[in-house]
């Protein structure tokens, strides 16, 4: 039985919204009547409108990333419980906190109602839930064990969350400050440098070096910089339609992964989130070259991803996985010492959960650690050239008071 989104009309002419199950339209605007409700608007739940206004609307997500780590979790505890799926989606449609979120939920409800498996029903909405995603729930379908691969893959996608937040919070201050540092010195540069020295410029009188080299740079900054703007947009289009080719792509990925500092944080991330997806993927049951595929799709680094193709070769042609990833000399050698480890004991899921940990930890650590190197080093930088831009403009000031006296 379908589900319908519905606008109507209470009989003290307040306007309620809501989804109820009916057979049809029509069948849905009598259940509403039934209820003294006068209806305005009913629509099958996730059904697009063409109006310009509604699919901006309906092309957001409906789930950000915290929110489905949320929802992933409650579904979890739900059916752990002994709930019964369709109750659970219920119950987390009339919890919903938005009415994009309760009509969604409410659609799978009345997909998992027709009989459709969970996973079938959550690849209707690909802009919500990835492959990856409905990958898993169906392995747990599959093996009965919905509940515990529900809990595993809110962890997985909490410790993402997580490692993504860190990284972006220790990069965060040290952009702030070289953002402004740079729009400082642009205003002094191209303002308050040519309005000071002006006057000292029309007296001919000579002036200190630091002050004509500083005019000199604040001539040149005045004169270029739209030129300079114009050739960063056209290098950034230009670098950008690049990318779009595969194989440049793939060595200018390369050659990201060869800068000092950079490099190892984007090998430890891409590392670290393979290992987790791939950890997840054969603990729910995944066959082992499907879980390869899935997990290598997940790196955004296309080297790294070319790499762990030829791996997934490897493993098909008859390889051991850790035999597979040791031939990659891109990824940590810790990845696949933990692979060998968990093949030796039968314990590959565990062992690829430590070793994306391990990784993870690594990277959060490697990120802290640039942060704070960067943060007082961009302080002292700004403060140099601030200081170097004051010292030009109060040397001639100096050099007046002096000759005054």
């Amino acid at each position: 039985m379908p589900a319908y989104s519905f606008e109507a009309l209470t009989p003290q002419g307040e306007t309620r919204t809501g989804v109820i199950d009916a057979d049809s339209p029509r069948s849905a605007r009598s259940i509403l009547r039934t209820q003294s409700l006068v209806p305005l608007h009913v629509n099958v739940v996730g059904q697009k409108n063409t109006s310009p206004l509604n699919r901006v609307i309906w092309g957001k997500r409906v789930f950000s990333q915290t929110d489905l780590v949320v929802w992933t979790r409650q579904l979890a505890s739900l059916v752990g419980a002994g709930l019964p799926l369709e109750r659970s989606l219920t119950a987390l449609s009339e919890e919903s906190s938005s009415t994009q979120q309760r009509d969604l939920v409410a659609g799978l409800r009345a997909e998992v109602n027709a009989g459709s498996p969970l996973a079938q029903a959550l690849a209707q909405h690909p802009q919500e839930f990835d492959e990856l995603y409905v990958s898993v729930i169906a392995s747990g379908e599959q093996s009965g064990r919905i509940a515990q691969v529900l809990d595993q893959l809110a962890d997985d996608l909490e410790a993402q969350h997580q490692m993504r937040n860190k990284l972006t919070a220790a990069m965060l201050y040290p952009a702030i400050v070289s953002a402004v540092a740079f729009l400082i010195v642009m205003f002094l540069l191209t303002y308050v440098v040519p309005q000071v020295a002006s006057v000292f410029t029309s007296g001919n009188r000579s002036l200190p070096l630091l002050t004509i080299v500083m005019l000199a740079i604040s001539r040149f900054v005045q004169n270029t910089w739209m030129y300079g703007l114009l050739i960063a947009i056209i290098g950034a289009w230009v670098l950008r339609m690049a990318l779009q080719q595969e194989s440049f792509r793939e060595r200018f990925d390369a050659a990201w992964l060869q800068l000092p500092l950079l490099g190892k944080l984007s090998l430890g991330y891409n590392a670290a989130r393979f290992a987790s997806t791939l950890a997840l993927l054969v603990g729910a049951g995944v066959p082992m070259l499907r879980a390869l595929q899935s997990a290598a799709q997940t790196l955004s680094n296309r080297a790294l991803r070319a790499d762990a193709m030829l791996a997934i070769d490897l493993v098909r042609e008859g390889a051991p996985l850790a035999s597979a990833l040791s031939q990659n000399k891109r990824l940590p050698s810790l990845l696949s010492m933990f692979a060998r480890l968990g093949e030796q004991t039968g314990r590959l899921p565990e062992m690829l959960r430590h070793a994306a940990n391990h990784l993870s930890n690594e990277v959060q650590r490697r990120a802290m650690q640039l942060a704070t190197w960067l943060e007082p080093l961009l302080i002292v930088a700004m403060g140099a050239v601030v200081l170097l831009i004051v010292l030009a403009v109060m040397m001639p000031i100096i050099d007046l008071n002096q000759m005054v006296r």
